[in-house]
């Protein structure tokens, strides 16, 4: 059992330490948004809706973070077939989205990038120069831990188009969201988590919040 007032104690630690709003949600799995009213309110009032996600007993582990990235790409083989189209580039999103798409680019065949977003920001970003480049065409498929509002991958999509590649799939380990689709792209995750009514993070009215 979590609850609200840990994660925000956690996200203000985080933020002395010098992490960025991003930073913060990647390492706690919750959207920037919530990250924001948790470093402004803490635990008091009603949260946004959010699903918090845990994935440490994958990725204390090399092996697990290996059968995790099999899947992915069995899905991502899966989505590409039934569309017709290859792939040129595995693009991790950093940090959490780097590990798997290591492993995907071993076990495809393809080649490996790295996207950075802003730390401060939902959108817009930088891709490494130490690994392979996004653009002449290329087919990238790009690969995240946990989609919460998609704006992190819409980012993501402008910038590979700008550099002139082409985005032509997103692979995630959780998908928080509704959506199937990004600016055209589709989206596949190995696990859907969505707040069905109320919110997750608030559970009710009371002051704790606890929830599971």
């Amino acid at each position: 059992m979590v609850d609200v007032r840990e994660l925000a104690g956690n996200a203000k630690v985080l933020r002395k330490k010098g992490l960025g709003v991003r930073e913060i949600a990647d390492e706690l799995h919750l959207s920037v948004d919530t990250v924001n009213y948790l470093l402004e309110y803490g635990y008091e009032g009603l949260p946004p809706s959010d699903v918090k996600i845990g994935w440490r007993s994958v990725g204390v582990s090399g092996y697990r973070v290996g059968v995790m990235s099999e899947l992915m790409a069995d899905i991502a083989l899966e989505e590409l077939m039934k569309r017709g189209v290859d792939a040129d580039v595995v693009l991790g999103v950093s940090i959490n989205g780097v590990p798997f798409a290591t492993m995907l680019s071993e076990l495809m065949g393809i080649d490996f990038g790295v996207y950075r977003p802003h730390a401060e920001s939902e959108s817009g970003g930088a891709f490494s120069s130490n690994f392979a480049s996004v653009g002449d065409g290329k087919k990238i498929i790009i690969v995240d831990d946990v989609l919460s509002t998609g704006q992190t991958i819409k980012g993501a999509i402008a910038d590979i188009k700008e550099a002139k590649g082409v985005p032509v799939l997103v692979v995630v380990i959780v998908n928080k969201s509704s959506l199937n689709e990004i600016e055209g792209v589709p989206v596949r995750g190995i696990i859907r988590a969505r707040s069905l009514g109320g919110t997750i993070l608030g559970g009710s009215g009371s002051k704790g919040f606890p929830y599971g």
